[in-house]
């Protein structure tokens, strides 16, 4: 068996976060896309779920073909990383209208589907114990990466906003090359030699992956909407109260950042209490904060309501790497990168739904999150079977 290097999973998250600071580019520079391309408000909705939509494409290529589990995940990490980062920073170099936007994100949601659960992959492939750890801090660079931009957006100052586009595309490009060097194929690893068109029928068969699996969906409904609808809850806080100019970029940043402290948090917990029972009081914090939204974002005190978002920010994802926790060890072995990425295909295509929903029901701020309360609901009743059995 190979040894585990010491480096391997601070190499693996420095490039989950590098490849998926490519997920949130478009947003951060939403304003200035706006402004120079005459976009309506109604464009957010319409950009993120080009992102979404492409990844759900690529993750369906990516499991049909059984990808992760003929190829090397490293070299499929590296490949998609590039190509993401090229369409990135062709939206500064290339287009010319929306149109070409939302291709340009889509390919880059594409080239997302071979970083994100790949990496999850590979984590797999070298720790068949502590998943749940190696996960937290896995999906944990995938928070940082998603809040990047907005940090980069309030750091740059008055410099073009181009240079969020070309920062993160050579932090994409680092990471692959990263992966690509220095992390070779683990020992736990199972090649799949063949396409195998009744994989994902296989792999759905199993009773306790269809309860991580749903519970994960449920988590999903919740959380990019959230994250995307971030900036949007602050720019009307501060036009219903008449605040002081408040940072958006950078408490969007906090807001969404604090979760990958959930991701890491839970992943230790995991190791005491499990995967299951992390996951259940993550997503139902998350719930009853979906719940008392509302009560909070009329509270005049901003102080109360950064207070609140970000222990919605904590929770919303941090039950989201112990369910891939789950999901990847209730899987068939031989299936656990295709298992993977059709789960977050389905959970990817349901966040369009409530991502649009949100678009449509934005100027009804201070109700708008209620909107996404059946998802932790749904999440909950789905671990019910599972919660106190599991030991992973």
């Amino acid at each position: 068996m190979k040894s585990r290097p010491w480096y391997l999973l601070p190499i693996i998250i420095f490039a989950q976060f590098a490849g998926t600071s490519l997920w949130f580019a478009g947003n951060a520079v939403l304003p200035d896309l706006q402004a120079n391309f005459n976009l309506s408000p109604e464009s957010l909705g319409a950009i993120t779920s080009s992102v979404q939509l492409g990844f759900i494409a690529g993750t369906l290529v990516f499991a049909f073909f059984l990808i992760a589990d003929r190829f090397s995940p490293s070299k499929v990490f590296f490949i998609c990383a590039v190509l993401g980062a090229v369409f990135n920073v062709s939206i500064y170099l290339l287009a010319d209208g929306f149109n070409l936007i939302l291709i340009l994100r889509f390919l880059t949601g594409f080239c997302l589907a071979g970083i994100y659960p790949v990496g999850m992959k590979i984590s797999a492939d070298w720790y068949e114990k502590g998943l749940g750890k190696a996960l937290g801090y896995l999906v944990g660079a995938l928070v940082l990466g998603t809040a990047f931009p907005h940090l980069v957006k309030a750091s740059i100052g008055n410099l073009p906003w181009s240079y969020v586009l070309i920062i993160v595309s050579i932090l994409a490009c680092l990471g692959g090359l990263a992966v690509f060097w220095l992390i070779p194929d683990g020992p736990f690893r199972r090649k799949s030699s063949h396409f195998d068109p009744r994989a994902i029928q296989k792999i759905f068969r199993v009773k306790k992956f269809r309860s991580a699996a749903f519970g994960y969906f449920g988590h999903m409904w919740e959380l990019y909407a959230f994250w995307a609808f971030v900036p949007i809850i602050l720019q009307s806080y501060q036009s219903a109260y008449g605040a002081t100019q408040i940072e958006v970029s950078l408490w969007s940043f906090f807001i969404i950042a604090i979760g990958s402290l959930g991701c890491i948090i839970g992943g230790y917990a995991s190791l005491k209490i499990g995967s299951a029972k992390v996951a259940f009081f993550m997503l139902l914090i998350s719930g009853l904060s979906c719940l008392g939204s509302p009560f909070m974002l009329q509270n005049a005190s901003f102080f109360l309501l950064v207070i609140f978002l970000l222990v919605w920010g904590f929770a919303v994802v941090g039950d989201s790497p112990q369910f891939s926790t789950l999901v990847a060890q209730t899987a068939p072995k031989e299936f656990t990168g295709s298992a993977l990425t059709i789960v977050n295909s389905i959970g990817f295509f349901i966040t369009i739904f409530s991502i649009e929903l949100l678009n449509m029901q934005q100027q009804n701020t201070q109700y708008l999150f209620w909107y996404l309360l059946p998802g932790p609901l749904f999440g909950l009743w789905a671990m019910r079977n599972i919660l106190f059995r599991n030991k992973s």
